[in-house]
């Protein structure tokens, strides 16, 4: 059922972090309908649903939001609604005629997410940009990478997703909460840029401290430190070491014999958190897991408090036994995904069907919220309101 069963929320169809958030909300059991463009329903085989997998669980209603008729069905299934989200550049809904105003106008209560990159007002929310643009203005590109090289995007997870469709999904839940007790809606404002800044926030209190610098590469936790890192094994695979803690700087220093290996070329093994030796013991810990397979090094710290993990791409991920054990991955469809999280003990959220194909619920949804008969939904069909 999910913790968010009953709720009925409107996507109106866009790309990346508006998808992401509808994917979230629809696997916590709301009843997200998705609204796709009316020449986009080109039908398909629902035995073989698409594998745009950020489409899944929600229903498709194909609508031509470019005509007064196709609007006006929106609004009235805004009438019945929990919560609309929409990704259009700012004013881009209010000339469709389905801006804030008209569909708070229609419903008090509705919660009205905005999602863009640069948010609805500033010198650059008229233009158009991608994660890596937002993430950048936001303060967060700058500093991923290693120390000499140019920045490095983590593909698009900061951006559209962390900063974006996580935080919009949040907002959205938020707001629901908040309408629930006073009886008004309102209009969430989700800007990845705002969203990659607020991911920011604890590199900005070590800034604040005198603990990080502008530089990237030299830090704690930007690969700066020999011991928060990635390093390449004999069989040309990697594994992660993360070893913050004294006790787990212990444990590294026990299993990988780094002093040993220093003491063997008459080197003393400096203190921790001496920055001027990092690059000297990063070179150290290189050629000490370059000397087994990554296989040979799960064996030895799989189990330990290193902080340790090996690096796996998503076909090692889904075969992993730690993730198999929880269910982190799942099957719908013959798709391999990832599962809804997070988990529930009582109203465990679940992935409610697969992709849709363009308008393949335009029939069922507007009968199911609108009760709309048969007749009426041919009329629309025959004037291409919708399809």
């Amino acid at each position: 059922m999910g913790p968010l069963n009953g709720f009925k929320i409107i996507e109106v169809a866009g790309i990346g972090p508006g998808p992401f958030t509808a994917m979230m909300l629809s696997d916590m059991g709301a009843d997200v309908i998705r609204i796709d463009r009316a020449g986009n329903a080109v039908g398909g085989d629902p035995d073989a649903p698409p594998a745009d997998l950020l489409n899944r669980g929600r229903r498709s209603v194909g609508l031509d939001l470019k005509s007064e008729a196709g609007v006006s069905v929106l609004l009235d299934l805004v009438g019945s609604a929990d919560a609309i989200i929409e990704g259009f550049r700012p004013g881009v809904a209010e000339r469709l005629g389905f801006g804030p105003d008209v569909c708070l106008e229609r419903n008090p209560k509705l919660v009205y997410s905005r999602m863009t990159g640069w948010g609805q007002d500033g010198p650059y929310a008229s233009t158009a940009g991608h994660d890596i643009n937002y993430i950048a203005l936001g303060g967060a590109l700058a500093h991923l990478g290693r120390k000499g090289e140019k920045p490095t995007p983590p593909i698009n997870l900061v951006g559209d997703f962390g900063g974006g469709g996580m935080l919009q999904a949040f907002g959205v839940v938020c707001a629901l909460l908040e309408a629930q007790k006073s009886g008004s809606g309102q209009v969430v404002d989700a800007a990845m840029v705002d969203g990659a800044a607020t991911l920011m926030t604890m590199i900005w209190s070590f800034s604040a401290m005198g603990i990080w610098s502008d530089t990237k590469g030299e830090n704690l936790l930007d690969t700066g430190a020999h011991f928060y890192d990635t390093y390449e094994t004999s069989d040309g695979k990697y594994v992660s070491i993360g070893s913050i803690e004294p006790q787990f700087y212990d444990e590294l220093l026990q299993l990988t014999g780094l002093e040993d290996h220093l003491e063997a070329k008459g080197t003393e093994l400096p203190y921790q958190h001496d920055k001027s030796q990092w690059p000297m013991l990063k070179d150290a810990l290189t050629e000490i897991f370059a000397g087994k397979t990554r296989d040979e090094w799960c064996g030895i710290m799989e189990g330990s408090d290193v902080c340790f993990a090996p690096v796996l791409t998503m076909s090692e991920a889904a075969e992993h036994p730690h993730n198999v054990e929880r269910g982190t991955f799942i099957e719908v469809a013959g798709i391999p995904q990832p599962a809804p999280s997070p988990r529930f003990s009582r109203t465990p959220g679940s992935v409610q069907r697969p992709p849709a194909f363009a308008g393949q619920h335009t029939d069922e949804v507007l009968a199911d919220w609108l009760s709309i008969d048969d007749t009426a939904v041919k009329t629309l069909r025959e004037e291409g309101t919708v399809a």
